[in-house]
């Protein structure tokens, strides 16, 4: 009793960590805000590599200096200058010519709010505007002028559309001709072909680069199970590391990576935006703070010389859109990505949450409708630990017809605790019963559990998805709580620690139930852990999703429904049940 004790306990600190240790370390322990520092100009780095070791401008650009304070609106900036339009079936937005910066675009498939005539999800917004976020390609040389943040560009076209690829060119005064021979897919891809023409009178050394700047942190929260930030994929490995506060902290404001293959750039909950170097050509990936600006880069690992009369080439790509699995799955598979498909971090139990995430999408693609394909998920889940649950069952059995001998044993030993576990360790060796049996099917669902966790609370298949009836978004939580006082009319908002909507409140009572249909424990301290865990955790899963919400239900539910069906073809444990409540109702009458 005492191992079963211990496995219950270890639970409910898993669960704790889990659901609480985000918000309780925001209410006891919030974030310092760290003292103003002075950034220096970036210096080229020495022995003629790529700048890698410079501190970011605050402009967010490796070659500008620093940029203007003064903030101007989104209708300024994207009329300052001279523009070549983006149109996708997934993308609109617009090229700024000055700095040939990807500055401006919307993901058109994803809104905003619930409502469906919300506006679409803004990516990227220009430098000098309220969260800035944008990309851009240049060089970095040693001896000659190379195009910079300011330099204004020509374009062959008006518009980049997946039909019509776009020519961006510039000259300088030595003879070097740079050019980005831009192009775009139906989806989130962009690719940009640099070279550089050397019609100068002398051998020059240069290098490309692309980089991508974010003015302010993301709004989506980074937690120990979500990431949210900058990260990349290097030397063939996801590295989840790094968050804006460990950038701030770091020594020189930067980090530094050398990779062949993989991307860099900043994740959200739900978007991306990622730098992706020719995959087969050794680069150095950064990662960078300077004031309220972060970037990440890539740069070639080494300049290369190009002779009079000559041309080099090399060809990056952006990622800028949203996480959509297939879509991030057809680049890392097809086009040789090195794992973009790992800017959703699946966790731990990644096995089980992508085939979960494949099964959910397969339902929804029968069903149209999320919730109904949660509920078909949670009847294959339970259906899969169908022989687990009649093993558990099994044990339970053995369990309840063993009480009787535990509660005399219990009632003759009860002043010598070691020898009561002694006495009951022998007991279950004779009568060949694991009291840790039962616990197997809870121990099974808990890594089932975290990878449907991750799944609901990651897929943006699931964003904004409706059920029925109030549940319209079962990637929010359940608004239950809120639509019914607000009906009341009391004018006054209602407290976080009150909004239990319905799918909570359900949950904690299908699992009291379940709670009276397994035999009672012996020990008075696992008594009143599992008095307490249904109403702990309607309460810790309140603010969660509604999806996630509605799969423990109705997992609850089956199992309802299955301890009753199996009670009905146990007699005898329908008869201990009933015995073990008169004699309850006996002692209460003595009392």
């Amino acid at each position: 009793m005492e191992d079963k004790r211990n496995v219950i306990i270890a639970m409910l600190f898993a669960a704790l960590i889990l659901f609480a240790w985000g918000p309780l370390t925001r209410v006891f322990f919030p974030d310092l805000v760290p003292a103003p520092t002075q950034q220096s100009a970036p210096q080229p780095a020495a022995g003629g590599q790529a700048p890698s070791a410079a501190p970011v401008a605050a402009g967010g650009d490796i070659a500008s200096g620093p940029a203007p304070k003064q903030k101007i609106t989104l209708a300024s900036a994207l009329a300052s200058n001279p523009r070549i339009a983006i149109e996708t079936p997934k993308l609109k937005g617009s090229i700024n010519l000055q700095g040939a910066k990807f500055d401006d675009l919307l993901l058109l498939v994803h809104r905003t709010e619930l409502a469906k005539d919300s506006p679409p999800v803004r990516l990227f917004a220009p430098s000098r505007t309220e969260k800035a976020y944008f990309a851009r390609f240049g060089w970095t040389a040693l001896g000659i002028k190379v195009p910079g943040a300011d330099t204004l560009w020509t374009a062959s076209g008006s518009k980049l559309t997946p039909e019509s690829p776009v020519k961006l060119s510039w000259s300088n005064d030595s003879g070097q001709t740079f050019q980005i021979d831009l192009s775009i897919d139906k989806d989130y891809l962009v690719t940009a072909k640099q070279s550089v023409t050397n019609n100068g009178a002398a051998a020059v050394q240069i290098a490309p680069f692309g980089l991508i700047s974010r003015d302010g942190k993301s709004a989506d929260p980074d937690t120990f199970n979500i990431h949210a930030g900058p990260m990349g994929v290097f030397g063939g490995a996801a590295d989840y590391d790094w968050d804006y506060d460990d950038l701030d902290n770091a020594p020189g404001k930067q980090q530094s990576f050398k990779t062949t293959g993989g991307w860099i750039g900043f994740t959200d909950k739900y978007w991306l935006a990622a730098m992706i170097p020719d995959q087969k050509t050794p680069v150095e990936a950064n990662m960078r703070a300077g004031g309220n600006n972060y970037q990440t880069d890539i740069v070639s690992a080494q300049k290369t010389q190009v002779a009079p009369g000559k041309s080099i080439a090399q060809t990056s790509r952006l990622f800028a859109g949203a996480k959509e699995v297939e879509i991030l799955d057809h680049y890392t598979e097809k086009l040789g990505i090195t794992y973009l498909d790992y800017s959703i971090d699946w966790g731990w139990f990644w096995f089980i949450a992508i085939p979960f995430f494949w099964i959910l999408h397969w339902l929804f693609g029968i069903f149209g409708n999320f919730g109904v394909a949660i509920i078909g998920l949670t009847i294959i889940v339970r259906l899969f630990m169908f022989p687990v649950a009649q093993r558990q069952f099994a044990s339970m059995a053995a369990m309840r017809v063993l009480q009787p001998k535990l509660k005399t044993l219990q009632e003759r030993y009860k002043d010598d605790k070691p020898k009561l576990q002694q006495e009951m360790m022998k007991l279950y060796k004779d009568e060949k019963v694991n009291p840790l049996a039962g616990c197997l099917p809870i121990v099974l669902q808990i890594p089932v559990f975290f990878a449907l966790y991750k799944v609901l609370m990651l897929s943006i298949e699931m964003r904004h998805q409706p059920f029925t009836l109030w549940l319209q978004d079962l990637s929010a939580p359940d608004p239950s709580a809120h639509i019914i006082w607000n009906l009341l009319g009391t004018g006054i908002t209602l407290p976080a620690f009150l909004a239990i909507g319905v799918l909570p409140i359900l949950l904690g009572v299908t699992m009291w139930l379940i709670q009276k249909l397994n035999p009672q424990p012996m020990d008075e301290v696992q008594k009143q852990v599992f008095a307490v865990m249904p109403w702990f955790l309607m309460f810790i899963m309140a603010p969660f999703a509604a999806g996630l919400q509605l799969y423990w239900v109705v997992s609850n539910c089956i199992s309802i429904a299955q301890q009753k069906w199996l009670y009905s073809r146990h007699p005898v444990l329908k008869q201990q049940a009933a015995k073990e409540a008169e004699d309850k109702d006996t002692s209460k009458a003595k009392s």
